[in-house]
């Protein structure tokens, strides 16, 4: 089902006659499980009218680089493939979203969006809504529960979201339903790139070339789809115990699936209830808790990619006081971009990064830890950190990315034991690596990555 609580009108226009309802598709990169495409086709069986999805291409998106293009570009070759088999042409340009849907819905009788939580996915719709002669409704569906509906506010850590989340689960943890639709858009003549090339595109792009695709991951649902079925048949009944041990693979691999949409989170989290394994509510934590922990964030925090707005003033406090305590060591940004520490086991977490475009969730904790260590101040290890994630992660530039640094720095955390250069701020080290797990074995692994 649909709840009308996804479902949110971003102008005050009328449905007029038009050639087509506008699926105006930018975060949820998938046609299966995807609520905003789903709204689009029942309004189009009811006005009698095909469905028209429409796909732009950013350049200039912050950060993004040939790595997540390609990436991105795999899986819309994909969706261009299973839209086709509902009888729905997907538009690909080269333009920005919000311009590029505008003149798309200039033939449109009704367009609707899906969500994006960031300050940039936020500014096109806001634009393509004040300019569009057609309703603009906005369809969340990356989402198991909507973010205001979860909590109308900020949320301090985890703790205190779960129960808010946990009361919503039974209204929002249901099926989505799926229509084709009633009339066919394949034939309506548009101007469009061909995702099934999508070497081609990417050639042609003018985007950042130094971080490469990794091999280590391909886009599309289908392989998303592969990765959460080998999980829950092989992985998901030792990953309560297993999921903090980088030496042994025991993660679902879901988050670059997650953060472009191909794998919708509702479906992951009712495929995984249906295993009643012992690992389920583990699963279940992370894909809707702590995920949507980091949705609450960047929503409620209009500066979450600053240090001064994302990092809480109680840990600001602290790592001020401490700001000039001795550093047992400085590393340049360089250095830690090419893995030169001191340190092994941060060295394999870097490279693990670099290699393959994810770094094992853990060590990612650990990691930012010690950039915060070797920095020559908290702003400059903030800085550094975001700057690391969002150039080589694959599922960085996103709500769990800006998240996840700022929880280094004391975000969704307390105060602990006050010590040198962190103050209160949680602190990690080596020893606590290899008590918990075999970290020279970690390493290891990350060795014998093909580069």
């Amino acid at each position: 089902m649909i709840q009308p609580t996804r479902v949110k009108t971003l102008n005050a226009r009328d449905v007029r006659k038009g050639e087509y309802v506008l699926y105006w598709m930018q975060a949820s990169q998938r046609a299966e499980c995807n609520h905003a495409l789903e709204y689009a086709v029942r309004r189009g069986n009811e006005l009698k009218l095909p469905v028209v999805v429409f796909f732009g291409i950013a350049e200039g998106f912050p950060e993004a680089n040939e790595r997540a293009y390609a990436f991105m570009l795999e899986g819309l070759a994909e969706v261009k493939a299973a839209l086709e088999r509902k009888g729905i042409r997907l538009v690909v340009r080269r333009a920005s979203p919000d311009e590029g849907a505008v003149a798309l819905a200039e033939r449109a009788a009704l367009a609707v969006t899906d969500r994006g939580y960031l300050r940039i996915q936020k500014s096109w719709r806001a634009s393509a809504a004040a300019r569009m002669d057609c309703p603009l409704v906005q369809v969340e569906t990356d989402a198991v529960v909507p973010v205001e509906e979860a909590s109308p506010k900020q949320e301090y850590a985890a703790v205190t979201l779960r129960p808010k989340i946990r009361r919503k689960l039974e209204e929002y943890l249901v099926p989505l339903k799926e229509r084709r639709p009633s009339k066919d858009s394949l034939s309506i003549e548009l101007e469009s790139l061909d995702p099934a090339d999508a070497a081609g595109i990417l050639a042609g792009l003018d985007v950042p070339r130094d971080v490469k695709k990794a091999d280590a991951f391909h886009g599309g649902t289908s392989v998303a789809r592969k990765r959460l079925q080998t999980f829950l048949k092989e992985r998901i009944d030792h990953f309560r115990d297993l999921r903090n041990n980088p030496a042994v693979d025991c993660l679902s691999h879901l988050s670059p699936y997650l953060h472009f949409g191909q794998i919708s989170p509702l479906f992951a989290a009712l495929k995984a209830a249906e295993t009643e394994s012992p690992g389920t509510e583990a699963f279940l934590e992370e894909l809707i808790v702590r995920r949507e922990l980091s949705l609450n964030f960047v929503h409620y925090t209009s500066r979450y990619d600053e240090y001064e707005e994302a990092v809480p003033a109680w840990a600001r406090k602290t790592l001020e006081a401490h700001s000039g305590d001795h550093r047992p060591a400085l590393y340049a940004c360089a250095d830690l971009e090419r893995g030169r520490t001191h340190d092994p086991y941060w060295n394999a977490a870097q490279l693990e990064m670099v290699r393959t475009g994810k770094m094992h969730g853990y060590m990612r904790m650990y990691w930012g830890k010690k950039i915060l260590e070797w920095s020559a101040s908290p702003e400059d290890a903030f800085r550094t950190a975001l700057h690391l994630n969002n150039t080589y992660e694959l599922d960085g530039r996103d709500p769990n990315g800006f998240t996840g640094v700022a929880w280094c720095f004391g975000r969704h955390d307390r105060p602990w034991q006050t010590r040198p250069v962190f103050g209160a701020v949680r602190y990690m080290n080596d020893r606590g690596l290899r008590r918990k797990f075999d970290a020279d074995a970690y390493v290891k692994k990350v060795e014998a990555i093909k580069t």
